[in-house]
């Protein structure tokens, strides 16, 4: 029997996100006005479900361009959402905390899950104490007028956090020494530029940790830093990680990056998940043409096999994200497709859904299921 996806809570779930849609309206001329032309969208995010469990490191890996920070940011509502559900379990601190302003946010389900795309922008601080963010750029992140002491401050003066300036002094050199910058009087002075690229990435680390969060978006944390001080970035996060209770979204496009910190995964192209599941299952058998290009794509270390030429089983450029092909949207890069003309009158007309072919494992291809039994399910 064909299973599709389904983002239903528990009562271990953190978060789960729900046909999310994120779309930027392009700017319109005069003419476009006048001549009643529709307004056309960039589909950055075009109906996303997942679900996080608490403690979960989940990683959301693809191609750039693909939406995943768009999602990030979209899921901690520095962007806010076009449409549908962004359900989040919070702490009874928060609670408490709108409570106190008059404010009572909408519980969408038997768990106490709230719906943060509902929340309207001024009752959103109180979220910050929940959700942050790790940013990809630690050069672009940092205000350099600042010093790391004024920066690490900064979200405890706004959240009003330390009722004295010796108190707050603690809680920077404490965040400093949780991140590894000691001793922490070394380091408050100092600039960013005065920093090298991983003490910069471990005060934004600092940055975020210290209102207590329990949700983290890390988007691309290690990116920007050299191959030395990527494993110690990443060591820093996961100890972190089960000092406090954290739960992360991980951004990332580099899928051995993946494997070594992410226990569940979720693939992306043009806005949309096609592939989602345990990571070691994901990328150990792949199931979506798209996760398989990306997977063959990685090169060898071996160099007893620089002679052989590997078949990607994709081709082309990533169409537009203003532009959705119809049908499926991996269609016009689809090696599989062009091979197997019994599912093409499907990829042609109907986006496939998420479609179970093992336990936990979910795929977005007509490959998989019978798919008259498929649309019979997507029509209830």
């Amino acid at each position: 029997m064909v299973k599709l996806f389904e983002p239903v809570p528990d009562e271990q779930t953190i978060l789960y996100v729900k046909n999310l849609k994120t779309w930027f309206p392009l700017r319109r001329g005069i003419m476009d006005v006048i001549k009643r032309i529709p307004p056309r969208y960039v589909h950055a995010v075009d109906g996303v479900s997942f679900k996080i469990q608490d403690g979960d490191t989940f990683g959301l890996a693809g191609e750039s361009g693909c939406g995943k920070t768009t999602t990030g940011k979209t899921v901690l509502r520095l962007v806010d959402p076009t449409s549908g559900v962004i359900g989040y379990h919070p702490r009874k601190r928060l609670l408490d905390e709108w409570a106190e302003n008059g404010y009572e946010p909408p519980v969408i389900d038997d768990y106490g899950n709230i719906d943060l795309a509902k929340i309207p922008p001024r009752h959103l601080k109180p979220l910050r104490k929940e959700m942050q963010m790790i940013f990809q750029d630690p050069y672009g992140s940092l205000n350099p007028r600042l010093t790391i002491y004024k920066i690490l401050e900064e979200p405890l003066v706004i959240h009003k956090i330390g009722s004295t300036k010796e108190e707050r002094y603690d809680i920077v050199a404490k965040a400093l020494e949780a991140v590894k910058l000691t001793p922490p009087e070394e380091f408050m002075n100092r600039y960013p530029h005065m920093l090298s690229g991983g003490q910069r990435q471990r005060v934004v680390i600092a940055r975020a940790l210290i209102l207590q969060p329990k949700f983290i978006v890390a988007d691309e944390p290690v990116s920007m830093l050299d191959v030395s001080i990527r494993a110690e970035i990443l060591e820093l996060m996961m100890e972190l990680k089960n000092r406090m209770g954290l739960t992360y979204l991980f951004i990332t496009h580099d899928l051995a990056l993946a494997r070594y910190i992410t226990n569940k995964i979720a693939i992306m192209y043009l806005g949309k998940i096609v592939e989602l599941g345990p990571t070691r299952r994901v990328l150990e058998n792949p199931q979506h043409p798209y996760t398989k290009a990306l997977i063959a794509a990685i090169p060898d270390p071996d160099p007893r096999n620089r002679h052989i030429l590997r078949e990607l089983p994709i081709k082309g450029e990533v169409p537009s994200a203003i532009n959705i092909p119809p049908g499926c949207r991996f269609r016009p890069r689809c090696v599989v497709y062009d091979n197997t003309p019994k599912i093409q009158k499907y990829c042609e007309a109907i986006e496939p859904p998420l479609i179970e072919v093992e336990k936990d494992h979910y795929v977005s291809c007509w490959m998989h299921g019978e798919p008259e039994e498929i649309i019979k399910l997507l029509k209830k």
